[in-house]
């Protein structure tokens, strides 16, 4: 089975963490399924959260790595997030879509819906599907109720530019699963592919 990531696993920079999560197991009180897309964000990104320091609502997001940054969307979904580098500089990775695996009749419960290809294809969706809450903010990645295994074979990565920004939207820190159904939407035709 494949092994657990760690905090220290976490201490890289936010797009060496993203490409690395894609075909990562992430489990919430044993539900889940296969990472297919993430996003990076870094404090000097304009982008992030971090750009402008800590505060309250970012807190978690200044590390230590290998924490849950959890953030609510357009004041409705709560959004998924791994701290990365180290501890005071501000970055992270978005959890943006996730293949279900485990626990699919309990998200699809949550979710309202037995499409498993739609269950978990946006962050606002992966939080609903694992009931992810504020109360997981700052919580520790490889204690429960969180577990998160790293992939276990190599595989092909399509990098594009993030979703649903202003700033910074040509930055290409976007990764999904080559060739996954189950991403929130289809990367541009002829966007980059990398071998991780």
């Amino acid at each position: 089975m494949p092994r657990r990531m760690k905090p220290a696993d976490f201490a890289a920079d936010a797009q060496e963490v993203a490409q690395a999560l894609i075909g990562a197991v992430l489990l919430v009180d044993g539900v889940g399924g296969r990472i297919v897309e993430t996003e990076a964000y870094d404090r000097e990104d304009p982008a992030s959260h971090a750009h402008s320091g800590p505060t309250v609502r970012n807190q978690a997001m200044f590390g230590p790595p290998g924490r849950a940054y959890v953030y609510r969307s357009y004041g409705i979904h709560w959004c998924l997030n791994f701290v990365c580098r180290e501890e005071g500089h501000g970055a992270g990775v978005l959890i943006r879509a996730i293949e279900p695996l485990e626990g699919i009749a309990t998200m699809s419960e949550r979710r309202g819906l037995h499409e498993p290809r739609l269950l978990c294809s946006g962050p606002g969706r992966v939080g609903q599907a694992l009931a992810i809450q504020h109360a997981h903010n700052h919580h520790r990645l490889d204690q429960p109720p969180f577990e998160v295994r790293a992939a276990a074979q190599r595989h092909d990565i399509v990098v594009g530019p993030r979703i649903g920004i202003t700033k910074a939207a040509d930055v290409p820190w976007r990764f999904g699963l080559a060739g996954s159904r189950f991403l929130s939407r289809p990367f541009p035709r002829g966007a980059a592919i990398i071998r991780a």
